[in-house]
C-alpha cells in the first residue's frame, strides 16, 4: 500500500497547469496533503487541500511557514497581460526566484518548475531571456533536485482567452505530426500532459540528478538539475 506521507505545494494554482496539478497531486495516493499558492480565492473542498493567498507583495510575510517536499511552480504570464516588461520580470522571475529560496531554505526534496522552450540567458528574445535567466539562477540555489520543464505552445482551457493563441494552436494541432526529430520539441502540448510528467517526475520516475537520461527524454544539466524536454513522451508512455 502507497503511504501518502509527501506534502507538496502548487504556485499558480489556477492557472492552465497548476490547476491540473492540484487535481492530479489530490488524487495522487503519494501525497497527503497539497498545499495551492493562489492569489485568487479558489474553494478548498478536499481533505488533502490547503489554500493559501498570496501575492507578490505578501511573499515575504507568507514564505517562513510554507513547507512541502515538491514545490511545483507553474507560474506565468505574457508581457501583455502583465502590462510591461517589469511587470512580467516580476511574475516569471521574481516570484519563482523567492520560491526557490524558500524551498531550498526549508529543506524541500526538489523544485519543479514550468519554463518555456527556447528559455535562453543569452536571448535576443526578452521573453525567452528572462526564463533562462530563471533556469540558470535557480540552478544556483542549494536545491538538492531542480527539474526543469520545458514545454511548447499550451493546449487546454484559459479563464483568459489568448486570441492569438487559440489561432496557433489550431495550426499546431494540424502541423505537429510534421515536427519530427529535434522539432519534436515544438509541438503544442496539453496542459494536464505536462503536470501529468512532473508528477512522475516528482515521484521518481527516472528524475534525479544520478538517474537522469532514458530515451533521450531527459538530459542533467549540471549538478542536481534535470530538464524534461519532451513531456508528451514521458507522460503518455508512461516512464522516461
Amino acid at each position: 500500500m502507497v503511504s501518502s506521507s509527501k506534502t507538496a505545494l502548487v504556485a499558480g494554482a489556477t492557472g492552465l497547469i497548476g490547476k491540473q496539478l492540484v487535481r492530479q497531486l489530490l488524487d495522487d495516493p503519494n501525497y497527503g496533503r497539497v498545499i495551492a499558492l493562489s492569489r485568487k480565492a479558489i474553494p478548498a473542498d478536499h481533505p488533502k487541500l490547503e489554500v493559501v493567498a498570496v501575492s507578490l507583495e505578501t511573499l515575504a510575510e507568507v514564505a517562513p511557514t510554507l513547507r512541502a517536499d515538491d514545490w511545483f511552480c507553474a507560474l506565468g504570464t505574457t508581457i501583455k497581460q502583465a502590462g510591461s516588461q517589469e511587470a512580467f520580470r516580476r511574475v516569471d522571475y521574481e516570484y519563482p526566484m523567492a520560491l526557490g529560496r524558500r524551498a531550498a531554505a526549508s529543506g524541500a526534496s526538489r523544485f519543479l518548475l514550468v519554463s518555456a522552450a527556447g528559455a535562453s540567458a543569452n536571448s535576443s528574445i526578452f521573453y525567452s531571456r528572462v526564463k533562462g535567466e530563471l533556469e540558470r539562477d535557480l540552478g544556483g540555489l542549494a536545491l538538492p533536485s531542480l527539474q526543469i520543464f520545458r514545454p511548447s505552445l499550451l493546449l487546454g482551457d484559459r479563464e483568459q482567452i489568448r486570441r492569438g493563441e487559440k489561432l496557433w494552436s489550431a495550426v499546431m494541432k494540424a502541423v505537429g505530426p510534421l515536427l519530427l526529430g529535434p522539432l519534436k520539441r515544438y509541438r503544442a502540448i496539453h496542459g494536464r500532459t505536462v503536470a501529468a510528467a512532473m508528477i512522475r517526475a516528482a515521484n521518481g520516475a527516472g528524475a534525479g540528478s544520478g538517474d537522469a537520461t532514458r530515451a533521450g527524454s531527459v538530459s542533467p544539466d549540471g549538478k542536481g538539475t534535470v530538464l524534461v524536454r519532451d513531456g508528451r513522451w514521458m507522460a503518455e508512455n508512461g516512464r522516461l
